[in-house]
């Protein structure tokens, strides 16, 4: 918390010296800037404090669900080396063998890196039961009574592996999202890693954007192998269960496995 209270002072001293309009600060205004502005309204309710604990929040659930989505999609893309093989070859074909990399401005033209990032969030949501919301009214939903107040939890994990909606839901298939416009951005409730509706994570655009950019960079510029002899589908894909969805790990070596370029 002290990197976000120094963070929020030194803006604080700026805008009341004057350099938020005179100097480094003078470009553009950021998240804190907005919030600021908005707290020193006589009639806001946002205090420092509610400013303090909101970027520190977005902080957190920015990092580590981002982090944990990279490790699971490379681990079972290890797992599973064909389609590995898929993927980079994709990645070679459109972005060329050499000297290349990786821009936003491809993630449209690579529709199985794109069928990737979605098959790891089907199959290890960030988030296994999304933030918890509340019902605001009560609510009947095909026969069961929600009362107000209730505290809500969407089971995404669950979700995931429903046979009724996924064929094979426990194989890393990517190939399904190649033959269904089924997106993640809130429209098709079969896929929800980020919620749906007014609520939803704020931070989609950005996940969108450093999932596919990082995951592409790292499956593009090596070729990755498990070191040590270990055959792919020896490789342990067990879930660890959290507040995050993170991959189970085995005494002090979490990454067994290395690039070869």
């Amino acid at each position: 918390m002290a990197i976000f209270e120094k963070h929020i002072s030194t803006r604080l001293e700026a805008r009341t010296s004057g350099l938020a309009d005179h100097g480094e600060f003078s470009s553009s205004k950021d998240l804190t800037d907005l919030l600021l502005d908005i707290s020193q309204n006589e009639k806001s309710s946002i205090t420092i404090d509610d400013i303090r604990s909101l970027i520190f929040d977005l902080f957190l659930a920015g990092t580590d669900t981002t982090s944990s989505t990279l490790e699971w999609a490379m681990a079972e893309l290890i797992h599973n080396p064909e389609k590995m093989s898929k993927a980079r070859s994709e990645l070679m074909d459109i972005i060329g063998k050499e000297n290349g990399s990786v821009e936003e401005s491809d993630i449209s033209i690579l529709p199985y890196l794109q069928a990737v990032v979605k098959e790891t969030l089907r199959l290890h949501p960030p988030v296994t039961f999304l933030v918890p919301h509340k019902a605001i009214t009560d609510v009947e939903i095909q026969g069961y009574k929600v009362a107000k107040d209730s505290q809500i939890l969407c089971n995404l994990w669950v979700m995931g592996q429903d046979p009724d909606v996924w064929s094979n839901p426990q194989r890393f298939e990517p190939e399904r999202f190649l033959e269904t416009g089924i997106d993640y951005k809130g429209h098709d409730f079969e896929l929800i890693p980020f919620g749906a509706g007014r609520r939803m994570c704020p931070g989609l655009p950005l996940a969108h954007r450093l999932l596919h950019v990082m995951l592409g960079s790292l499956i593009y510029k090596f070729d990755w192998k498990i070191e040590g002899g270990m055959r792919p589908q020896d490789l342990d894909m067990s879930d660890k269960f959290g507040f995050t969805l993170h991959k189970k790990t085995h005494g002090t070596r979490q990454y067994p496995f290395n690039q070869r370029d």
